[in-house]
């Protein structure tokens, strides 16, 4: 594709004031760590949820939708539309908790959750295992999206790619600290939404689409717009529904959809100004994320099964991509070639932000494990703010290298995103539970992490070649539900035969975080003075029911408006609005 003067000049432009930000913020983001990483902890909900928002909207998560819509319809997002109930979860019970806790992220937690050398080892380990390996894995799907899209639409190399990414990026969140990663997600933010909106809205006037209705009846897309699965075919709804909204959601852990909240989403609300900001981050970034953004990603998506209606047809029509870099996911790329000059400068600089914007928050948030978790705890406990502030933007550039390779190697961002969830499975019920329930200790997450991990190896590398437990191609979340229910039993078996932590801890925590009372019974039974109101848990839970009601609400009334149904699309609207109105009332009393 030719790409003009113009649109070069709508990219140059944005690198520039990236740049900028990054060159403006610098200053004050150098003078201490909790500067670097926190931003003094005084940030706006609005900032903060935009942040988040604009961290998801990575450049690989257009191309997931792609894949999931083209093989399984718009129903296969279930996979990850269900982890809006945790998300929910975290806006209403969590937000205000972690707020409470005032470390400086989220694997400092432990040290005031559990005590001893098991929870010192537990943030010492987690420091490497999340900031380094976890957050390597996630960076290098992102740019594995860079690496098609330049591919595709610039004729560049991976590596060529790369470097341009990389170099751009690693220089405005190492000088800007969170601070110029906030400020430059807030811009970049527009900029992804507008560009994936114009395109959206191009692509259906292409000749070959017609129209928004031509695209609903043509016979490649008719079958794929259902939001639900056939209830007629269990092997599309087991997989598709039933087991993303009755599991997966809630013990599986993935990053920026952790249980409880967690790394860079903990990140955020420990940098708000107060319980209140930090919620109403959470719940900015749950509506906009699952409810408004979804659909230009699956109009695209819909539309490339009549452009390319088969993975051969891209092969064809770009012969210079590397095979092992060809799939399903290669198409929304594939279908920006066909903007015109001013547009195409537009979209190409929103895939840029979405790139960028999700790389700067995985790299400062891991170089705040390496420095704050790893460094300052376990390293140089007196090391000054220069130099851990120089430690970040060493790691920064460090990490940045290392996600790059393995990028390389990459071929499929669903297949990582599977991965993840695998080796994750069966955690996320200890990130809900040990908030209020006293019993859970530093072991139960140390053999919870091991037995996930092991049980994930297994299934993922050592079961396909010995074929010990068969699973079926059509029945691959049997994997997932095994990796549940083998690594639950043993963390609650870890939990029970190990000893409690001491009460002094215990207490400390209680008395800092105020969770609800009623797991912490044969505590307080001990220490009645330190009992303190028992909460308002249920009427959260309640909220949490209504706000993923409220967002579910949103997401379906914007498609089937978009589908012409008038009648549905007016019943779900009146529901989202009837939703928000009660969320937004109890929002305004919180403190």
């Amino acid at each position: 594709m030719n790409i003009s003067l113009i649109d070069w000049g709508i990219i140059l432009a944005f690198f520039v004031i990236s740049m900028l930000i990054g060159v403006f913020t610098s200053k004050k983001a150098g003078k201490s760590a909790k500067e670097f990483f926190l931003s003094g902890r005084n940030m706006p909900w609005w900032l903060l949820g935009v942040s988040m928002v604009a961290t998801t909207f990575s450049a690989d998560t257009p191309n997931l939708v792609t894949d999931i819509v083209r093989k399984d319809g718009v129903s296969g997002n279930w996979v990850w539309w269900a982890f809006l109930l945790t998300g929910m979860l975290t806006v209403f019970v969590y937000a205000k908790l972690w707020r409470r806790s005032e470390v400086t992220t989220d694997l400092e937690f432990y040290e005031l959750r559990y005590g001893g050398k098991p929870a010192a080892f537990l943030r010492a380990f987690r420091a490497l295992y999340l900031g380094v390996f976890f957050n390597v894995v996630i960076m290098a799907t992102v740019s594995l999206a860079a690496i098609k899209i330049g591919g595709v639409m610039l004729g560049l190399s991976p590596v060529e790619t790369l470097l341009i990414a990389s170099v751009v990026t690693v220089i405005y969140s190492s000088l800007g600290g969170l601070k110029g990663v906030l400020l430059t997600d807030f811009f970049q933010f527009f900029i992804a939404m507008a560009g994936a909106i114009g395109a959206a809205i191009y692509v259906l006037d292409m000749p070959e689409i017609g129209s928004l209705d031509n695209l609903l009846t043509h016979p490649n897309v008719s079958d794929k717009l259902d939001f639900f699965p056939d209830f007629n075919n269990w092997n599309l709804v087991v997989p598709l529904l039933i087991m993303p909204l009755a599991i997966q959601w809630w013990a599986t852990w993935y990053p920026g959809a952790e249980p409880g909240g967690g790394g860079y989403i903990a990140q955020r609300m420990l940098s708000a100004k107060d319980e209140k900001n930090a919620i109403g981050a959470t719940l900015f970034f749950n509506i906009a994320h699952y409810g408004m953004r979804p659909w230009p990603w699956i109009i695209i998506a819909l539309s490339s099964l009549i452009i390319f209606p088969n993975v051969s047809d891209m092969q064809e029509a770009f012969p210079h991509i590397p095979v092992d870099k060809l799939g399903n996911d290669l198409a929304y790329s594939a279908m920006l070639t066909f903007l015109p000059t001013g547009l195409i400068g537009i979209v190409l600089a929103s895939l840029i932000a979405a790139v960028m914007s999700t790389l700067s928050t995985h790299l400062n948030w891991g170089s705040s494990y390496v420095v704050n978790d790893f460094y300052l705890r376990f390293l140089k406990p007196e090391a000054t703010d220069k130099e851990l502030v120089m430690v970040g933007r060493l790691s920064t550039v460090l990490l940045m290298v290392l996600a790059a390779f393995l990028a390389l190697a990459l071929s499929n961002a669903l297949e990582a995103f599977n991965i993840l969830l695998q080796i994750g499975a069966g955690t996320g019920l200890i990130f809900i539970l040990r908030w209020f329930w006293w019993r859970i200790n530093a072991y139960t997450e140390i053999y919870a992490m091991v037995i996930s991990f092991a049980v994930a190896i297994f299934f993922e590398v050592i079961n396909p070649n010995i074929q010990l437990i068969p699973i079926p191609e059509d029945m691959a979340y049997l994997k997932l539900l095994y990796g549940v229910g083998i690594t639950t039993v043993g963390w609650i078996l870890a939990t029970l035969m190990t000893k409690p932590e001491k009460d002094e801890v215990l207490v400390s925590f209680y008395r800092k975080v105020r969770p609800a009372s009623f797991g912490w019974k044969k505590v307080l039974d001990r220490f009645p003075e330190e009992k303190q109101e028992q909460g308002q848990l249920p009427m959260e839970i309640g909220l949490m029911l209504i706000g993923s009601i409220m967002v579910y609400a949103v997401l379906f009334a914007v498609g089937f408006w978009i589908y012409g149904n008038t009648l549905s699309a007016i019943i779900a609207t009146v529901v989202a609005i009837a939703g928000g109105v009660i969320i937004f009332r109890s929002w305004k009393k919180m403190r």
